[in-house]
């Protein structure tokens, strides 16, 4: 492999122009697409072989047109101190409201009149109207959205207080100032890191053209391949750090190819066919984490996986082609002034020991200790992690200057806080013989598990199905609400074998359940997948069994320890003010198969990235201590480097204003600070020091029986040691040249 990378590379430097032109019309052509294809609508959110789902199927095939999985909406008034909602002019208003609302959209399924339907608390002080659509939030319209804010604003000039919850009015984050913010921080790491706005400039340049060809691509086959508006976010965030981290790598070895006297195209040859097969290899680690999302199997996860692998592709295509061709135009400024001048009085600019080759020496000192210390530390960081409990955030979540939030604390105060998760039991009567008793005798199990009300059942217009809408006495993600739609299912087990009736329990608070319990379940046949593709991929490059291993525990032990952390901020609140958290809660149920999905190909990069040196400097023949120090001495200054950008590019989305995007952003920049600096910047290289030669150890009949990739570019060396004046070497070089 290395030996190919060695020709691709001098082959796009030399060829820059006709390659960069390649690269330029893709954009072109993916932006065109983009910005002449269908909006996106939201993908189809389905969990199969769920029973919340398979209610939902069952509604949808019993009552034509409801929508059942619609969006919703409640318009929420609490009347001025010492009035009342039913007072003559209060009632006026909102009769009045319910038909603006009726009249405001052809997206609009049904409007509850709350004075028809018992919508007004007990006190008088509140009352509000349920809003059903036919279409998924995600798929209304701006008119629709106005309408219904508009419907408000009305109100609230008759002196009521009125907010207004649900997911109707629930938008994607806008997540283009954290992304700014990424890209600032990621530009000022890499000046500081190679002293060349030039050098600096490259990833950063390149990064966005795969990002944007990625994006634009997924955003071009939005309506054909039913992509939702939040597949292209994932893709976005992954795209951008891995391809800053893609091209850093490849840059870094050039600049040190060049410092070493090569000429220009040898030097980008030569850093394409060594750190670029890590870079194909930690690709590939990336791609296998968001690919195996497939095994969750539900179908939105799987297409956000599939696309941000897409974009991680691109990446790698880029830092392989575009990145060497980007170093042809730029010439020896892509060499700080510093350098230039050292390389011009032929004085080699890391003459004394730099940060990283310190560190090593200070590592193989004390490599116990380093160990023990990194250990136990984050082993105390994940303890929290037992305490994880796994839900959908709701409205309680938000924050609490928004209007969803507002009215979901007007409810909780006027009805309990059970009114804002209310759960739709559905009783499949076809095969029973007095279906009404049926129905009835589910009503009266409901009652006797002790909820807030029960609403009597309604029967479609075959007579075969009826609803029961069960509002519990707690809020929609507590544990509590959990337990009553366990208990409705176990009697509804009752009830399915003495009337042979079905009882299902759906709802948007039973989904998230079931949701949950889903990913819950998915989480270690994902983690097994992934972590076994891996360390055979990784046993391939570094033709060691002990080295992979290492690399899967290292993994382990940096995600659990995010996780930790995670339940300690979110969950138990714990300088929860200081990253903005305003309502504690169980932890977003995708949040940790999604941690390790994106974290997994990240940590491998650094792995790949430095243990690749280390393991070159072994083959050369250096011992395995020297080793470890000249891995250090060129890979720790970008390793850093590329683990603050990551850092950077994921903390920018902890200022979201959104609980989940706050969650991802603040999970993602913690693993990736535990992974890179703790695990691989510390344990790797004390664990590496203790192990020595039987860290490179291999069986001989697995070393036969696998195939030698050459990712560390040790025929690529041999066939480049040509002794001068030799005539058969100066023929192999010109073979090797040849493309």
């Amino acid at each position: 492999m290395a030996t190919f990378l060695y020709k691709l590379g001098r082959l796009t430097f030399r060829r820059r122009r006709f390659v960069a032109l390649i690269w330029v019309a893709l954009l072109a052509v993916a932006g065109i697409g983009a910005a002449t294809a269908p909006a996106a609508t939201s993908s189809s959110f389905s969990i199969p072989g769920t029973e919340a789902q398979r209610a939902f199927d069952l509604l949808e095939q019993r009552n034509p047109g409801t929508s059942a999985d619609g969006a919703t909406a409640r318009v929420v008034f609490k009347a001025p101190e010492g009035e009342k909602v039913t007072d003559p002019a209060n009632k006026s208003e909102i009769t009045g409201i319910v038909k603006e609302l009726e009249s405001g959209s052809k997206q609009i399924a049904s409007v509850a009149d709350p004075f028809a339907t018992q919508a007004v608390s007990q006190n008088g002080s509140t009352a509000y109207i349920s809003v059903s659509y036919q279409v998924s939030s995600m798929e209304l319209t701006d008119a629709t959205r106005e309408s219904l804010e508009d419907a408000g604003k009305n109100a609230q000039k008759s002196g009521m207080k009125v907010e207004i919850g649900g997911d109707a009015l629930q938008v994607m984050p806008h997540t283009g100032t954290a992304e700014i913010i990424g890209v600032v921080i990621a530009a000022i790491v890499l000046v500081i890191t190679f002293g060349s706005l030039v050098a600096a400039g490259l990833p950063l340049v390149t990064a966005l053209v795969g990002v944007g060809i990625g994006v634009s691509t997924i955003t071009a086959l939005a309506s054909v391949l039913d992509l939702g508006s939040t597949t292209s976010i994932l893709a976005m965030m992954i795209g951008l750090a891995v391809g800053i981290d893609y091209a850093l790598f490849i840059v870094s070895r050039y600049r040190a190819e060049l410092a070493e006297g090569r000429e220009r195209e040898e030097a980008a040859g030569r850093a394409v066919g060594t750190a670029g097969s890590a870079v194909v290899f930690a690709g590939l680690t990336v791609v296998i984490a968001l690919v195996g999302l497939a095994v969750v199997n539900i179908p939105m996860l799987t297409k956000m996986g599939f696309a941000a692998a897409g974009t991680v592709a691109i990446a790698v295509l880029i830092a392989l082609t575009l990145v060497p061709a980007a170093l042809g135009f730029a010439g020896k400024r892509v060499m700080g002034r510093k350098a230039r001048k050292a390389a011009e009085a032929e004085k080699s600019p890391e003459a004394k020991p730099n940060m990283g080759t310190r560190w090593a020496r200070f590592v193989l000192r004390k490599p116990v200790w380093v160990m023990l210390v990194g250990v136990l530390g984050l082993g105390i960081i994940a303890v929290p992690a037992a305490s994880l409990e796994m839900g959908l955030p709701d409205d309680g979540a938000q924050p609490k200057s928004t209007t969803q939030r507002q009215a979901y604390d007007m409810l909780s105060d006027g009805f309990g806080p059970g009114f804002n998760g209310p759960l739709l039991v559905v009783v499949d009567t076809k095969n029973s013989s007095d279906g009404k008793a049926a129905a009835d005798r589910v009503s009266e199990e409901i009652e006797a598990i002790g909820v807030g009300a029960v609403i009597p059942p309604a029967f479609n217009k075959a007579g075969d199905t009826a609803t029961i809408t069960v509002i519990p006495k707690d809020r929609p993600s507590s544990h509590a609400t959990e337990e009553v739609v366990h208990s409705i299912r176990d009697a509804g087990a009752d009830v399915k074998s003495d009337t042979g009736a079905e009882v299902l329990v759906t709802g948007a608070t039973a989904m998230n359940i079931d949701f949950s319990q889903k990913m819950n379940d998915a989480l270690l046949p994902y983690l097994a997948l992934v972590v076994g593709l891996a360390f055979l991929l990784l046993m391939l490059v570094f033709r060691s069994i002990l080295v992979p291993l290492k690399a899967a525990l290292g993994f382990l032990l940096s995600v659990v320890a995010a996780l930790g952390a995670v339940v300690a901020v979110f969950q138990w609140g714990w300088l929860g003010s200081l990253f903005g958290v305003e309502q504690t809660g169980p932890i977003m149920s995708m949040m940790p198969i999604f941690m390790v999905g994106v974290v997994f190909g990240l940590a491998m990069d650094y792995e790949v990235f430095l243990v690749t040196r280390m393991r070159e400097a072994y083959v050369h023949g250096e011992s395995p201590g020297q080793a470890i120090v000249t891995g250090f001495k060129h890979g720790a200054r970008v390793v850093t480097a590329a683990a603050v950008i990551m850092m950077a590019v994921f903390s920018g989305f902890i200022g979201s204003s959104e609980q989940m995007i706050k969650m991802i952003g603040f999970s993602l920049a913690i693993a990736v600070f535990f992974d890179a600096f703790v695990v691989r910047m510390a344990i790797v290289p004390a664990v590496l020091a203790l192990l020595g030669k039987r860290a490179w150890w291999l069986p001989r009949w697995l070393d036969r029986a696998l195939p030698n990739v050459d990712v560390e570019g040790e025929k690529l060396q041999k066939q480049l040691t040509v002794e001068p004046g030799s005539e058969g070497g100066e023929s192999g070089e010109r073979e090797l040249v040849r493309v």
